[in-house]
């Protein structure tokens, strides 16, 4: 189905209604989007570690159905769970429970046999798994259709060749991040779903945040839409079928569901170096793996490309977290050293930036943007956000 609308008809919600601020800047940043069909809607929200700088939901949740994008809507945020996964595994380790810094065979004992390229024995680390440099092997989003817990999935990654010596390079894996969500679950004694919701979620007052896709959650997903090249219009394109159902492992990757306001109360705590309105979730030490360039002088991230500037070295990363070493043109020109966050699939994006004390949170749903971290319309959103916070 094609989806076209005029800019006349579009409805920007506002979460004025709703008693939060918002800054003009943001909100015509996010109107020019909408207008020329890049996005159906969108939820914008900006936050110092203690308040709520702005708040916005724009244009709609359904465009076919006219319905308007609301601050409490669902967003599949893809690779924005990784953070979170990260920060599961810290609460263990603030805890004594495990050390990111030992090997995996330590907590999953079929890793004692895995053997690197050159056929010594890879020790991996849980840092390693968590800082994409591991070189564990990947696996077909197909082969992974046929699981249905996390157990299920590690003898797949161990049978799937190696792909590079472990700390020789950064390599974005998908692997490493639901092996540390399993490491969790042995730790712990419970599912990685439930200790999210019990150690994080809850905590936090993420209170619509979720790994299932049903029941009330269903209602409150926004659709996808993809932007058709010839015509440049919107098509609605479905859930993804192995993310969100009933029987689908709580996958530490990609896995949960999240509102904008909710993503915004973790990066909070976040920037209060681990609390949140007076209660503490992480410690300082803890605070500072996640943030602090874990990699080394090793190029990392989604902009290494000729294409994108070849921006490698511009960034580093820390456990479950990219780190912009340096500024550069276009989507961090307005973002601190030191700045650190994740993008997700869909567009979804949340950066940290600890110098300025604030944190930028875009909810979009849309399948092909290309390179959503590269995004026009995160540089736009952030950009303007930043000059407004600046007069």
């Amino acid at each position: 189905m094609h989806v076209k609308f005029l800019a006349a008809t579009l409805l920007l919600f506002s979460a004025v209604a709703f008693g939060a601020p918002t800054l003009p800047e943001v909100s015509s940043a996010i109107r020019a989007s909408i207008e020329a069909h890049e996005i159906a809607g969108a939820v914008t929200v900006v936050v110092s570690k203690d308040q709520v700088v702005h708040l916005e939901a724009s244009g709609f949740s359904d465009v076919a159905a006219q319905k308007p994008m609301r601050p409490d809507n669902l967003f599949w945020i893809a690779s924005m769970t990784k953070p979170i996964t990260a920060v599961a595994v810290l609460l263990l380790q603030d805890e004594g429970r495990l050390n990111v810094d030992e090997p995996v065979a330590s907590y999953l004992p079929a890793f004692a046999t895995l053997k690197s390229p050159s056929g010594r024995p890879a020790r991996i680390t849980l840092a390693q798994l968590l800082t994409h440099t591991s070189g564990l092997g990947d696996i077909t989003d197909a082969a992974a259709l046929n699981t249905h817990t996390l157990a299920e999935l590690i003898p797949l990654f161990l049978a799937a060749p190696m792909q590079f010596e472990p700390g020789a390079r950064w390599k974005f894996c998908q692997s490493g991040i639901n092996t540390s969500a399993r490491v969790v679950e042995v730790v712990s004694g419970m599912t990685f779903e439930t200790f999210v919701q019990r150690r994080i979620l809850d905590p936090l007052g993420m209170k619509h945040t979720t790994f299932r896709r049903n029941g009330e959650s269903s209602s409150q997903l926004v659709t996808c839409y993809a932007k058709d090249p010839t015509s440049g219009a919107l098509e609605a394109v479905p859930p993804r079928p192995d993310v969100g159902g009933l029987d689908r492992p709580p996958f530490g990757n990609m896995g949960l569901y999240s509102t904008g306001p909710d993503y915004a109360r973790f990066c909070q705590m976040l920037l209060g170096e681990g609390v949140l309105e007076g209660r503490r979730l992480l410690s300082p030490a803890a605070i500072r793996l996640l943030t602090t360039v874990q990699t080394g002088g090793l190029p990392t991230g989604f902009l290494q490309s000729e294409a994108t500037g070849n921006r490698g070295a511009n960034y580093g990363w820390g456990l479950g977290m990219c780190i912009l070493r340096a500024p550069h043109a276009g989507v961090a020109a307005m973002l601190s050293p030191g700045t650190y966050g994740h993008g997700g699939g869909w567009g979804t994006q949340a950066w940290i930036d600890p110098v300025r004390g604030v944190a930028y949170v875009l909810m979009v749903q849309r399948s092909n943007f290309g390179n959503s971290d590269n995004s026009d319309l995160r540089r736009a959103f952030q950009q303007a956000a930043a000059d407004a916070l600046a007069k």
